[in-house]
């Protein structure tokens, strides 16, 4: 069992770790004032409702209400323990852990390591038979006529797996690795026999890597008559097609700096288009696009463009990929390729400038494409079917959300087949009328609603309740603060999560410790309590504030404790009045009571 990492080195670790820099390889961020905002990545959205602040190294999503720290942030989108977010950012940073702190046990349990270390070994072994061995001469030649380079086989660490049935298997057990554990996970198969075996022998490898650069599953594709052509890594905890893309790890950086991604069908277009320049490419992994890997795009980018085969199977693939992609929130771009051509037929033919600049720079829009896609399902010399066309097309007009391009697309039908522009806008309007308007645009409406209830949600709290946050917040901010509430007030807050977050700050600070929220953070385990930490710690608040302002908020608090424990004693005379049967006290005591009370709700307002 791991010991318990010292503070001193979480606390290096974590300053070393930039809390803008780790978020924003996982969220698309742009700067706002002095925070960042971005799509939450735990929940569905279309309003950016997350925000990071880099003076506190804290997030915050506003719609969902989660927030912490950078270690936090792994913990809750990577489903790391603390130990292993320490761990992996101690990586990223060059802080190696010492012996001692590694290899925490419960990260053993929550992935599967063995398989994770099977698939770094077999990454590595499957690449060095490919580039020295005579076994794989034609996969070279294979690859060579394919136009990589050394470069690129080394970079994606392309390999080759021997055709000898036991030599995979005798190099994993070298390697201490347990067989039949990795035949039951999916790294290896079992065959009628029983008998353990490389499922890939005899082909071209492809590494699939997760997001973090793991290698978690192969691609083979076989360079014989070997049948099927392409062989994927069966699914398992580790490997969920639907979840990866290929190339994610090492696109992710190129997608931010251009604002774009490229979704090609295949790993050798993805390849072929890195070689040619074109960085920002990844695919999926043999199936259609899911919703998962359209909403993973979304974090990072605005703009997708899909360039697919050239052929039917292609263009029909592009069209549900399109549609797919638009539901999400992606603006949309579809590159269109001539001759029936694949992205890495085209760039050998034509080279990767006029790739880049005649296929991906000249893609058409979304609606742009599916008025063409369309157009292959009617023949519009017959009148029935240019009006049932047209019909086609105000539907999927009407869905679009933004009103500029519902009027474009409306004006360019109506010049097209020689119509009144207001009735194509009167039908497009009638079938958002029906449809209750675009479900995708009262999401967005939803969300922001949302975010703008849980922003104005403060104004509508009582004074002494605001009046807490406020001194909370400030008390997180300067440690001198935290002091003087500590003598004046201690932990006599009205509202329960904020007695709870007063008593850890001030053992916070008892043990020595300078005001730094995204380290306190550490020190809260309950989630709500939590997520109350945040939201305050987020609250804006001015370095300039007067012990005259402080004195206010304290007045504040302590003036609903009085009140209340007035009403507490008034009621106790009360029911000792009604006791003895004096009505007319009691009666004169429940008036005061009411008295007292509609006075707080005044103030209160």
């Amino acid at each position: 069992m791991a010991g318990q990492i010292p503070e001193q080195i979480i606390d290096e670790i974590r300053k070393a770790n930039d809390i803008v820099d780790v978020v924003g390889e996982y969220v698309s961020l742009k700067k706002q004032g002095r925070n960042y905002f971005g799509l939450c990545p735990f929940h569905g959205e279309q309003t950016p409702s997350f925000s990071v602040t880099q003076e506190k190294q804290i997030f915050h999503c506003f719609g969902c209400g989660k927030g912490g720290n950078v270690f936090t942030f792994l913990m809750e989108l990577e489903g790391f323990t603390f130990h292993q977010a320490v761990e992996y950012l101690g990586e990223k940073s060059g802080h190696h852990l010492p012996d001692q702190y590694q290899k925490d046990d419960a990260h053993n349990h929550a992935v599967d390591q063995i398989s994770l270390q099977a698939y770094e070994w077999l990454t590595k072994y499957y690449h060095h038979v490919l580039r020295h061995t005579k076994e794989a001469q034609a996969a070279q030649v294979y690859l060579q006529e394919r136009g990589l380079t050394d470069e690129m086989i080394d970079l994606f660490q392309i390999g080759f797996s021997p055709q000898a049935n036991e030599v995979t298997t005798q190099f994993l057990i070298k390697k201490d690795l347990n067989i039949q554990h990795l035949a039951s996970s999916g790294v290896l198969a079992r065959n009628e026999e029983n008998q353990v075996y490389d499922r890939f022998r005899g082909r071209v490898i492809f590494p699939i890597r997760n997001h973090l650069g793991k290698t978690v599953g192969f691609g083979g594709r076989s360079i014989g008559d070997l049948e099927p052509k392409y062989l994927n890594s069966p699914e398992s905890a580790l490997f969920q097609k639907g979840k990866l893309l290929f190339n994610f790890d090492l696109a992710r950086s190129e997608m931010k700096k251009f604002g774009q991604a490229i979704l090609f069908e295949g790993y050798m277009d993805v390849i072929t288009a890195y070689q040619a320049g074109i960085t920002n490419g990844v695919a999926s992994l043999g199936t259609s696009a899911t919703e998962q890997q359209a909403a993973l795009l979304k974090r990072y980018v605005e703009q997708v463009v899909i360039c697919y085969d050239g052929d039917e199977a292609g263009i029909r693939a592009t069209y549900k990929a399109a549609k797919l992609f638009n539901k999400v929130g992606c603006q949309v771009r579809v590159a269109s390729l001539p001759d029936n051509l694949d992205p890495d037929a085209y760039i050998k033919e034509y080279g990767g400038e006029r790739f880049k600049h005649e296929v991906i720079e000249a893609s058409s829009t979304y609606m742009s494409f599916v008025m063409t896609y369309y157009k292959r399902g009617y023949n519009l010399q017959i009148e029935a079917d240019k009006i049932a066309y047209i019909n086609q097309m105000v539907s999927e007009i009407a869905v679009l959300n933004a009103a500029i391009d519902r009027d474009h697309y409306a004006r360019e039908l109506a010049k097209t087949y020689q119509l009144s522009v207001d009735t194509i806008l009167e039908e497009i309007n009638e079938k958002r009328k029906q449809r209750g308007n675009d479900k995708d645009n009262s999401v967005s409406i939803s969300h922001t609603n949302e975010r703008v209830f849980k922003k104005n949600r403060q104004k509508l709290l009582p004074a002494y309740h605001n009046a807490e946050k406020k001194l909370l917040a400030y008390m997180l901010y300067d440690r001198s603060i935290a002091e003087k509430i500590k003598h004046s007030l201690g932990a006599a807050f009205n509202i329960e999560k904020h007695q709870i977050i007063v008593t850890y700050l001030y053992a916070f600070y008892e043990d020595g410790h300078d005001a730094n929220v995204s380290h306190f953070i550490e020190r809260v385990n309950d989630q709500s309590i939590k997520s109350e930490l945040v939201e305050i710690a987020m609250e804006p608040i001015s370095p300039d504030i007067t012990d005259a302002e402080i004195d206010d908020y304290i007045y504040l608090i302590k003036s609903e404790q009085g009140d209340k424990a007035e009403i507490r004693e008034l009621m106790s005379q009360q029911k000792h009045a009604e006791l003895n049967k004096d009505f007319v006290k009691a009666a004169q005591i429940g008036m005061e009571i009411m008295r007292i009370q509609k006075a707080l709700k005044d103030k209160k307002r």
